[in-house]
């Protein structure tokens, strides 16, 4: 178990940096349109945009951000973090689904903000200090640039993240990428207590020429997603949230009062993994 603390205070006049939209991102205006805040349950809020999810979990000792959408999504978060009534400023920890632009591109700007601690798998750490992904991400070559984050520290899986009382726990479901993490706590209404999961990408998508079947880059990336089917099976998941909130119909469930649904993540596992036999089929047969 690891306690983290805020490496540096952050000054409530602080101006915040225009960042100008990502270039050559065909889908990044519609995933950054401002999504309001949404509490999901007891400690627990969406403060995403309507595309891409970010999830702040709160306590009087401090918050946890989890994951920072695209670099210009960093100014929404932080907006959506202070409609809820809470100060950016008290965020001690930003951790991270996977390294792609269009989840940890923010992650940057709100560290600096924020002064918070980063924290990632060991693959994940490399890809956001470097602010890109390596040969081992199957769709290498097709992601953006972002913004590096300087100092990262280190994951190991099943590792437990305390912030004051909050307690989130670290597992690797990678395939999607090598340093794929899902994310698991708890939250209380009173006396209710829910167990949330925020459970990290499963497609098994590509950059044309990658084959997950056969390539020297990423060599366990099948084993990799059969292990995070696997987790996320027997993960206690009471409230299941994705990176990209479309995935797990989130603002659809939210509005017909039906987020508790314990059998989200099971489903999740097994849609992830018809969909990864159809293209390991599709793989062998070419």
């Amino acid at each position: 178990m690891t306690a983290f603390l805020a490496s540096a205070e952050v000054a409530g006049a602080q101006q915040e940096p225009v960042v100008p939209p990502t270039p050559n991102c065909s889908s990044c205006a519609e995933w950054n349109r401002p999504h309001a805040p949404l509490r999901l349950f007891g400690n627990t809020y969406y403060v995403g945009t309507d595309g891409l999810s970010a999830l702040l979990v709160t306590s009087p000792d401090g918050h946890v951000l989890v994951d920072g959408a695209l670099p210009e999504s960093a100014p929404l978060i932080r907006r959506n973090i202070e409609a809820l009534g809470f100060s950016v400023s008290d965020i001690k920890l930003i951790v991270n689904s996977h390294a792609h632009f269009d989840h940890a591109g923010g992650i940057a700007m709100l560290a600096r903000l924020s002064g918070a601690t980063v924290a990632a798998s060991a693959a994940s750490a490399r890809w956001l200090q470097a602010g890109s992904s390596f040969a081992d991400d199957p769709q290498y070559g097709i992601h953006l640039l972002m913004p590096p984050v300087p100092r990262v520290r280190v994951l190991r899986d099943g590792e437990v993240v305390r912030v004051g009382a909050l307690a989130l726990t670290a597992h690797f479901t990678g395939g999607h990428t090598p340093g794929g993490t899902t994310w698991s706590w708890r939250s209380c209404e009173g006396d209710v207590c829910r167990d949330l999961v925020y459970a990290d990408s499963q497609t098994p998508i590509s950059a044309d020429g990658f084959r997950f079947t056969a390539n020297r880059t990423f060599p366990g990336a099948v084993a990799a997603f059969r292990q995070g089917h696997a987790l996320l099976e027997r993960l206690a998941c009471d409230i299941l949230i994705t990176p990209h909130p479309s995935a797990s119909d989130l603002f659809g469930r939210a509005e017909r009062g039906a987020l508790v649904d314990g059998a989200a993540c099971r489903r999740l596992a097994a849609t992830a993994r018809e969909a990864l036999e159809a293209r390991l089929a599709r793989e062998r047969a070419n």
